[in-house]
């Protein structure tokens, strides 16, 4: 759940130096403290995470981001829980040390408990208005994922089901039951 503080202008700097052992997100000028993950939702992501994140490091598809991570191509800035960023935006490979400027390629997303996929629609307008190419909302609730394309096309995933990388993460495969045991 998140928790709204102060309404201001936030800088990004300012943003940087909030102390809180979740993640922070800006939307519309309000920042959200994200509290931190139950086991559940934990343990889902950091296991889709080492899946995901190793196909990508593995194949040298680019660059890998936790929960802590920011992205600020424009207005708001979020973190999604996982994300993916394609080697061919950083040719050099080095990162800034700012919040991104750039979207993610994938952005992956774990609902909370008594989250449902409508909750994330002003992400997902976010995420699709910056340019992200894929968006994964993995909900344990139901044990479903909902694929998200960046031309808004959506698809909902289950059990047997295989969840791709698509062109974005090429070659990745996971059957969507295997993310919940």
């Amino acid at each position: 759940m998140a928790v709204t503080a102060n309404k201001k202008v936030w800088t990004d700097e300012e943003l940087m130096q909030i102390k809180h052992e979740g993640k922070v997100e800006l939307v519309d000028g309000e920042v959200k403290l994200m509290t931190p993950a139950g086991l559940e939702r934990g343990w889902i992501n950091a296991r889709l995470t080492v899946k995901l994140g190793s196909y990508i490091l593995r194949h040298g598809l680019g660059f890998i981001f936790d929960a802590q991570t920011g992205f600020r191509p424009r207005g708001n800035m979020r973190a999604p829980d996982f994300s993916f960023v394609s080697r061919e935006k950083f040719p050099q490979g080095k990162l800034p040390k700012g919040f991104g400027r750039v979207p993610p390629d994938l952005a992956v997303e774990v609902l909370w408990l008594n989250e449902t996929f409508d909750d994330y629609e002003e992400k997902i307008a976010d995420y699709l208005g910056w340019g992200v190419r894929l968006i994964w909302l993995v909900d344990p609730n139901t044990q479903r994922v909902m694929v998200i394309r960046q031309n808004g096309e959506r698809q909902v995933l289950k059990g047997n089901d295989v969840l791709s990388g698509e062109d974005v993460v090429p070659g990745f495969k996971v059957r969507v039951k295997t993310i919940f045991s």
